[in-house]
């Protein structure tokens, strides 16, 4: 089985990814580190030096090859891979999809922090004041996307290992 996890930056995609791959010996693949490592760079200078259309060119493309391995695993993908070309059918054709779904205070509070802000391209140059509206109108825009997961995890004020189970218990 291949199980795929989306939402929206700092929504803990990776690192609960990583705790669910633990728990399940399932291997652990982020969508942005499999593109980083093919185009040997990394995805904030694909952005910079080649743009975003670029990027999602070479998105759905490894997005396709890995749901096409045939093999069991996780994948987190970046905030926008469901809402591009037919990557979310893709996803839900070849895996069971689970969207971890943060309120905007959650994601603002996760996301205003310098460490975060820094390497996420999209707000890498947002103003902090700006930076709640711009979640704001970026989850209303992705949603529908978003929704046509095949779980919903709401992950607000609960620990990874309370999400890793959530999913767990989903996956049965």
């Amino acid at each position: 089985m291949v199980l795929v996890l989306i939402g929206y930056m700092a929504s803990g995609k990776s690192s609960i990814g990583k705790k669910l791959a633990k728990k399940t010996n399932y291997k652990f693949v982020d969508l942005d580190d499999y593109i980083a490592k093919k185009e040997v760079i990394s995805i904030p200078e694909i952005f910079k030096k080649k743009g975003e259309i670029y990027f999602r060119k070479k998105e759905t493309e490894a997005l396709n090859e890995l749901l096409h391995q045939n093999k069991d695993f996780i994948l987190a993908v970046g905030g926008g891979t469901p809402c591009y070309g037919n990557n979310m059918e893709l996803i839900n054709i070849n895996a069971k999809s689970i969207y971890l779904k943060g309120s905007i205070n959650t994601i603002y509070t996760k996301l205003s922090k310098p460490k975060n802000k820094h390497k996420r391209p999209l707000i890498s140059n947002i103003a902090d004041k700006d930076l709640k509206e711009f979640i704001a109108k970026h989850l209303f825009e992705r949603a529908s996307y978003y929704e046509q997961a095949d779980f919903t995890i709401v992950i607000d004020n609960k620990t990874k290992t309370e999400i890793v189970e959530e999913i767990n218990l989903n996956m049965q």
